[in-house]
């Protein structure tokens, strides 16, 4: 029985060294989130902005779109931009976006042969390498508050490959950030830009009209890919936001089930150290009883 309640002991102290781990990574993510939810409310100022930019320009009537981000062309492969962790303990952050995704790719019937991926985050990364996708762009490391110039290299990269046609439609794939409690898979078009149903924001954008010099198209040059930038950037934001919301509900429900576990080893200790007193008991009153 004895190395029994010393077995008991090394589970509480275990368990108690645990729960002081995930406690503290639980603090760690509330400070992250709380971090970048301020960050997102600069950005989204800026996105604005350059929404009613793209609007006004859009109900100019654009006339030559070709070679432009908004020219549409016959999809042939489809990219997917998946926005994943590069760890892990954010509870079914990352296996909820992959899920979703393989029923999107399911849904509209796309082989591994028709399929690009473009993986921000390690998780997303392997699983589709695994599942014999081309994983034809990777990027690992994306900070816990991301910088717009951190992300200007990924949309680089990702507009050169749509210009040399490597994918004919991209589409971003994330976890939406809703609240500390929950999170909502989003998939958005972002190639071809769709400027059909545009309209400026109701903090007011550009309503007036203009005389352009130069041309929209020639402006439209310029600002579409800031667009793209802003597109993927918001992206990215959104995904870093829920996912540290994640690791902190994450830590949270790791660190309650702990003092569970320890309350019930406490409560499981204190019985065997009950029936070891009993048992001892006993054993004396029958060696008197013998005695006597």
């Amino acid at each position: 029985m004895a190395a029994s309640l010393q077995d008991i002991q090394r589970r509480i102290a275990s368990t108690k060294k645990t729960r002081q781990i995930t406690s503290a990574m639980q603090m760690v993510s509330t400070a992250k989130l709380s971090q970048i939810q301020r960050h997102g409310g600069s950005y989204t100022t800026y996105a604005n902005a350059l929404h009613d930019v793209v609007a006004h320009l859009a109900n100019a009537h654009i006339n030559n779109v070709s070679g432009t981000l908004l020219e549409q062309r016959d999809v042939k492969k489809v990219g997917f931009l998946v926005i994943s962790s590069d760890r892990g303990l954010v509870g079914g952050y990352n296996s909820t976006l992959l899920k979703g995704m393989m029923a999107v790719i399911e849904e509209r019937q796309l082989t591994p042969d028709q399929v690009v991926i473009l993986a921000v985050g390690g998780n997303a990364s392997d699983f589709f390498k695994k599942r014999g996708f081309n994983v034809a762009y990777e990027y690992r490391g994306v900070s816990d508050e991301p910088t717009f110039n951190e992300v200007r290299e990924i949309v680089k990269t990702v507009t050169t490959m749509y210009d040399n046609e490597v994918f004919d439609e991209l589409t971003v794939a994330y976890q939406h950030f809703v609240s500390r409690i929950q999170n909502d898979l989003r998939l958005e078009k972002m190639l071809p830009v769709t400027t059909d149903d545009m309209e400026p924001t109701e903090e007011g954008g550009l309503k007036a009209d203009y005389e352009m010099d130069p041309s929209p198209e020639q402006i439209l040059g310029v600002v579409l890919p800031q667009y793209a930038e802003s597109l993927v950037y918001g992206a990215i934001l959104d995904a870093k936001t829920a996912e540290h919301a994640a690791s902190a509900n994450a830590m949270s429900s790791a660190t309650d089930n702990a003092k569970e576990v320890i309350n019930t080893l406490e409560l499981q200790f204190n019985r065997a150290r009950q029936s070891a007193i009993t048992t001892e008991i006993t054993e004396i009153t029958g060696g008197m009883a013998a005695l006597d």
